[in-house]
């Protein structure tokens, strides 16, 4: 199977990226599975039930969260109706919608998606990642229903990620992380044969701090002092990602390959 994963959507210019880019990239790259984190594609914080619309009329086939999930507050009703869109496993028990979900790709066959939240740095004290983790892929054995399995790990820390790089290595097809919005150079397939990748990167203007107007963001670093709200940039959106080719026999990764078009980063594509 040929698999891609877009980081983070940043405001308008990312979203404008996606449409603008993602269904000719789907059929120039014959892709047959495509998950995207949005949960900053509305304003820069979150994603409303509109914008997720968006993503998946563009050709998105699942939609992933993060800590923002609910800062929208429409996507708690939305996220019950649209099955494509999934939240953190371990954001709270009283959560609406999944944190894993199988989906059928056009090729026919089963894709797993999760996602889970990491614990350090984070502002907020969420449930354990990896034990949140266990239970899905022990379910979804790869390469039996699920011919392929893609984990999203929403988190600042670095040694996190690779953390549950391995400890899914041989049960995913694919691990890559997101939250940071910097793109991180170390695209591989782990011994057990799931490929990984700490950060996709997000799809926004990288003339910006972290996908964010400078003016504000520099003013507190400077001064200490707010002023006024931070505000998504605006221009041409770099799409960030991986792409992954699985064995058809057993789901792993026999390929990875990082993913930047357009926008101000060099170009990397399958």
């Amino acid at each position: 199977m040929k698999l891609l994963f877009l980081g983070d959507v940043m405001g308008r210019a990312g979203r404008r990226a996606i449409t603008e880019n993602l269904p000719r990239l789907r059929q120039e790259w014959k892709l047959d599975f495509i998950v995207i984190n949005g949960e900053n594609a509305t304003s820069g914080i979150g994603l409303s039930g509109a914008h997720a619309k968006t993503l998946l009329e563009a050709g998105a086939d699942c939609i992933t969260l993060g800590d923002h999930a609910f800062d929208q507050k429409d996507m708690l009703r939305f996220i019950e109706q649209e099955p494509r869109v999934i939240r953190p496993l371990n954001f709270s028990k009283a959560a609406p919608g999944k944190g894993a979900r199988l989906f059928t790709a056009q090729n026919g066959r089963k894709v797993l998606v999760a996602q889970a939240l990491g614990q350090v740095f984070m502002k907020r004290p969420f449930d354990d990642p990896f034990s949140a983790l266990e239970p899905v892929l022990k379910a979804h054995p790869l390469g039996g229903q699920a011919a392929a399995v893609i984990v999203d790990m929403h988190c600042e820390a670095t040694s996190e990620k690779m953390a549950m790089g391995h400890f899914c290595d041989g049960r995913a097809s694919l691990v890559v992380g997101t939250h940071t919005h910097v793109p991180t150079a170390d695209a591989m397939v782990l011994p057990g044969g799931t490929g990984y990748l700490t950060d996709a990167g997000m799809c926004g203007d990288y003339n910006s701090v972290i996908g964010m107007e400078k003016s504000e963001p520099l003013r507190r670093f400077i001064t200490g002092m707010p002023k006024e709200r931070f505000t998504p940039a605006a221009g041409e959106a770099t799409l960030s990602g991986v792409y992954v080719e699985t064995d058809d026999r057993n789901g792993k990764a026999k390929r990875i390959v990082m993913v930047r078009n357009g926008g101000l980063l060099q170009g990397a594509a399958p």
